[in-house]
């Protein structure tokens, strides 16, 4: 069975932004830096599988499985929970097998992997996908897909007390709102419930409008019933999820060397690039108070070869 520590609450330092366009468009911003949390369970992974993880334990499982890609920064942080906590996991991955840096990791944490081709993969949204792999692996408690849900999303709303307790070490007394990088909604929807109408959560999809963000965001809203959603979207996808171009490159590559912060091309970079547009193009008021979420994900910039070695 389970066992703690699944309480573990590593604490996300929140650090001033310094960079030339936020000085002139006089936005001020704070990153939550949720990269900096643990070496390995990094990022606002951890916080999406809090929940899960106390589900599974109070029905009793041994250990976790769940899905992703080659480069699943959700696999990778469960994978290390597993190891560093002492329970199994398994993972089912998209595609054929690939030895990625993510994936010798996750053998090397204990994973056990499944490759599902990639029709297989899409049909984990079927009904029935579960049946066969809860037969084979009676004792461990399914995942979605990056430990998305309402679970996943209660998690996250656990973020709203690591800012709220470290705003007067920056001399703020509030802020005007969220940023973040959406690749499934569930971190978003998170805040939206935790901040219950307070402020606003803006979201920057990482992947194209398809790929069905919104609707899981509404999805778990609908779930808890709230009536006013707070909460706004904005394409930041550059064309699709993955999808890197050399402005996103060249952006990440000048913000790194400005404030030593560093940012991967699937979600951080996307996101924070599309903050400079916004506020170039006039969306937010001088004075503004941003909370930006790194949401980390850093160990996949190994497969991105301009980064890997940054």
């Amino acid at each position: 069975m389970l066992s703690p520590p699944f309480d573990w609450l590593p604490h996300a330092p929140l650090e001033r932004l310094h960079l030339d366009w936020l000085t002139q468009s006089g936005i001020e911003v704070a990153v939550l830096r949720l990269d900096r949390i643990d070496p390995l369970i990094s990022g606002n992974k951890w916080f999406k599988l809090i929940e899960h993880l106390r589900v599974a334990r109070e029905a009793g499982a041994e250990g976790v499985i769940s899905l992703g890609g080659a480069w699943s920064n959700h696999l990778h942080a469960l994978a290390a929970a597993g190891k560093r906590f002492g329970f199994p996991t398994v993972g089912l991955l998209r595609g054929h097998p690939q030895d990625t840096s993510t994936v010798q990791d996750l053998q090397a944490f204990g994973m056990h992997l499944h490759w599902l081709g990639y029709g297989g993969y899409r049909a984990r949204h079927e009904p029935g996908f579960w049946q066969p792999w809860q037969a084979q692996y009676p004792h461990l408690h399914p995942v979605p897909e990056g430990g998305g849900g309402l679970l996943g999303a209660r998690g996250c709303g656990q973020l709203l007390t690591q800012v709220g307790e470290q705003l007067s070490e920056l001399g703020w007394n509030d802020h005007d709102g969220w940023w973040l990088a959406c690749g499934t909604g569930t971190t978003l929807a998170g805040l939206v419930l935790a901040e219950t109408q307070r402020h606003p959560v803006y979201g920057v999809l990482a992947v194209p409008d398809d790929h069905g963000v919104a609707q899981q965001v509404e999805a778990i809203l609908d779930e808890c019933g709230l009536p006013d959603r707070g909460y706004e979207l904005f394409d930041g996808s550059r064309g699709g999820f993955a999808k890197v171009d050399p402005v996103l490159l060249g952006f990440i590559d000048e913000t790194e060397q400005a404030c030593g912060m560093p940012l991967e091309p699937l979600y951080t970079g996307k996101a924070l690039l599309a903050l400079k547009l916004q506020s170039e193009a006039g969306r937010f008021a001088p004075g503004t108070r941003l909370i930006f979420v790194h949401t980390g994900g850093l160990q996949g910039r190994r497969g991105f070869a301009p980064l890997s070695q940054g």
